[in-house]
C-alpha cells in the first residue's frame, strides 16, 4: 500500500459511460484531476448505496475539474444492465469501467486475490497521474462522498498553495497551516 505520490501505471479499458460504451484509458486524465472508485461488485448491497452517493456529488466534482471513474471486476456489459435495471445506479454519469481481468484493480494495490473482486478503495490522482490521497475499506464499510469531495478539495488547495497543508476536519476557506519550527510543539 504504498501508492501515495507514486504514478498510476498506464490503463485501457472498457466502460459504460452515460448510456454508451466507451473505451477510457490513462491518457484520458493527463493534466486532470481523478477519482477512482473501486468497488467489490454489481448488483450487491453497500455497492450501490456508494456509488449513488458519488453520483450525486459528481457535477461538483467536474466543476472542479474533477473527472470520476468507478471500477469493479465486472464487465462493462454488467454496468450497463444494472445502470437499466435500478434507480440508484441509473443515475450515474460518469464512467463505469470493466476490469474482468483485474489490472486495474492490481495496478491500484485493491485486489481480493482469493474473491477476483476488487475492495473498497478510493484513490484521488493529480494532474500530472500521482496518487494523492487513498483510501480502502472492508467489505461492509461504506464510504461518504462528502468526505471524497473534502479530499479532492484539500488535495488541490496544497498543490495550488505550495508551503500550506490542511490540518484535520479542513474546510474550503478554512485556516491552513505553514508548517515551520515555530509550530513545533504549538499545536
Amino acid at each position: 500500500m504504498a501508492l501515495i505520490n507514486t504514478a498510476i501505471k498506464p490503463f485501457k479499458a472498457n466502460a459504460f459511460k452515460d448510456g454508451e460504451f466507451v473505451e477510457v484509458s490513462s491518457e484520458d486524465i493527463k493534466g486532470k484531476w481523478a477519482v477512482f472508485v473501486f468497488y467489490p461488485a454489481d448488483f450487491t448491497f453497500v455497492c450501490p448505496t456508494e456509488l449513488g452517493d458519488i453520483a450525486d456529488k459528481y457535477e461538483e466534482l467536474q466543476s472542479r475539474g474533477v473527472e470520476v471513474f468507478s471500477v469493479s471486476t465486472d464487465t462493462h456489459f454488467t454496468h450497463a444492465a444494472w445502470h437499466q435495471s435500478s434507480d440508484t445506479i441509473a443515475k450515474i454519469k460518469f464512467a463505469m469501467i470493466g476490469d474482468p481481468t483485474g489490472e486495474i484493480t492490481r495496478n491500484f494495490d485493491c485486489m481480493r486475490e482469493d474473491m477476483g473482486l476488487a475492495d473498497r478503495g478510493t484513490f484521488i490522482v493529480d494532474p500530472d497521474g500521482i496518487v494523492q490521497a487513498m483510501e480502502i475499506t472492508a467489505e461492509g464499510i461504506g464510504r461518504e462522498a462528502d468526505d471524497v469531495v473534502r479530499k479532492v478539495k484539500a488535495a488541490q488547495y496544497v498543490a495550488s498553495h505550495p508551503g500550506e497543508v490542511c490540518p484535520a476536519k479542513w474546510k474550503e476557506g478554512e485556516a491552513t497551516l505553514a508548517p515551520s519550527l515555530d509550530l513545533v510543539g504549538k499545536i
